[in-house]
């Protein structure tokens, strides 16, 4: 089996290296902790963890669990409808759905800035316990700069796409921000990102590797959302790009559910559904 960087469309004129326009519209229906005080990362706050800083107060407000739990270096909370660099988290409707059964979506764009683009994004908790050199890719720089870089499913439409960790560097010119620190890339980027690994400036663990994605029209996400297939939240970083890339691909899945409390917390203990 030979890794393909391309992405697909079906468009009938166009072949982009990202999702867009009329290719979004391409889905996959039928494929159906521990701080005691406020630590000093906090002095490199983005949005979104000042969003999730004013939703902890909140809570703590109503709720005397939290008052003793302030933000921490992990965090997650449930959000109102999906964004750029959410989470979608599958719900016990999706047992037995091979395809999405308990997986954590990024969603790398939420399609809301051009209607006619549907949402698209990765599943992250889904290592294939492969390398790319075992697949034997033709192309030079994965057969050679990411040939130990781990593989993983990242949806069942065909386009392969790759996350980035940009540290605190800027945005970087040929990808993708999704949220502050990580970017997004395909074949187009693919040189540039090798580039940058050669001058030194990004090392090869700094990217992780996908195989197909997960693509929806626009109401159509909506839709499943409001039918309780999917939780929309938002979460820490170090959740999206932390920890071993062959991690358990249900360890994820249930640490999130944990971290955003209450009816979620409880889904993380309860056993699959048999269907």
């Amino acid at each position: 089996m030979e890794l393909c960087m391309v992405v697909i469309f079906r468009t009938g004129n166009d072949d982009h290296s990202i999702p867009e326009g009329d290719g979004a519209k391409e889905n996959n229906s039928e494929k159906i902790k521990d701080t005691s005080s406020q630590k000093s990362y906090h002095t490199n706050l983005d949005w979104r963890e000042v969003r999730a800083m004013f939703i902890r107060r909140e809570q703590a407000e109503s709720d005397p669990q939290y008052q003793s739990k302030p933000l921490g270096e992990k965090w997650a909370h449930p959000l109102a409808v999906p964004e750029t660099g959410c989470i979608l988290v599958a719900t016990e409707k999706l047992d037995g759905v091979r395809t999405f059964e308990r997986t954590v979506v990024l969603l790398l764009r939420s399609g809301n800035r051009h209607p006619e683009e549907g949402p698209f994004g990765v599943v992250i908790n889904r290592p294939l316990h492969k390398k790319i050199k075992h697949m034997r890719p033709t192309n030079l720089d994965l057969a050679t700069t990411f040939s130990d870089c781990s593989l993983h499913f990242g949806g069942p439409l065909e386009a392969s796409m790759f996350l980035l960790k940009t540290g605190g560097r800027s945005k970087l010119p040929g990808f993708e921000e999704v949220i502050p620190g990580l970017c997004f890339g395909a074949r187009n980027s693919l040189d540039e990102a090798a580039g940058l690994v050669k001058k030194g400036l990004l090392k090869p663990q700094d990217f992780r590797f996908f195989v197909g994605y997960a693509g929806w029209q626009l109401d159509q996400l909506t839709e499943e959302i409001e039918s309780d297939y999917w939780y929309v939240a938002a979460c820490s970083p170090n959740l999206i790009y932390g920890g071993s890339s062959d991690s358990s691909s249900e360890s994820l899945w249930e640490e999130i559910l944990q971290l955003m409390g209450g009816q979620y917390s409880e889904l993380s203990r309860k056993p699959k559904q048999d269907m």
